[in-house]
């Protein structure tokens, strides 16, 4: 049940689980048909810069990590400059074999109160145009297409082209 998830800020020891749970969804997204995420393309540097530059969060099940996610506090790759008004999620982690089924819901639920508690009125975030489901995932739950960047790119490999989503936080959720 994903009320009994609780959540910690990764640290360095949380390194190979963070490896493990990109390398499981990139290949349950693999699996499944789905080119977004590659086995191997985020190695435990990624996540240390990660943790340096923004916050890196880990939820549990009990003693397990059945998810993760980054949260940034600017993206100028997919948005370009903006004002500090936005908390941008990226990697949304799930460890499809232990987590409790609403994991990535309650992430992404974690992500907008963490934004909302800094005072940041929007929740953003991207995906591949190309992925019509997660698309339709992210606006079942809120998130409205604002644009689209036609060229993003990773640093490796070839540009591909992002939707860009955002959702509006209740503002009795801000300090």
């Amino acid at each position: 049940m994903t009320s009994d998830l609780t959540f910690a800020l990764a640290d360095g020891g949380d390194l190979p689980v963070l490896t493990g749970l990109y390398d499981g969804a990139a290949r349950w997204m693999r699996d499944h048909g789905i080119d977004q995420w590659q086995p191997g393309g985020k190695d435990a540097e990624h996540f240390r810069l990660r943790m340096k530059e923004g916050e890196v969060w880990l939820a549990r099940a009990g003693s397990a990590v059945v998810g993760a996610y980054e949260l940034w506090w600017r993206d100028e790759p997919a948005w370009g400059e903006q004002p500090p008004v936005a908390g941008y999620v990226h990697r949304l982690m799930v460890d499809r074999a232990t987590a409790p089924r609403g994991t990535g819901r309650a992430l992404l639920a974690h992500a907008e109160r963490r934004t909302a508690e800094t005072g940041r009125p929007l929740c953003r975030l991207d995906c591949r145009s190309d992925n019509a489901a997660l698309i339709r995932y992210y606006g079942g739950l809120g998130y409205a297409v604002v644009g689209e960047h036609a060229a993003k790119t990773d640093g490796g490999g070839s540009p591909y082209a992002v939707t860009l989503m955002e959702k509006a936080l209740p503002s009795g959720s801000r300090p």
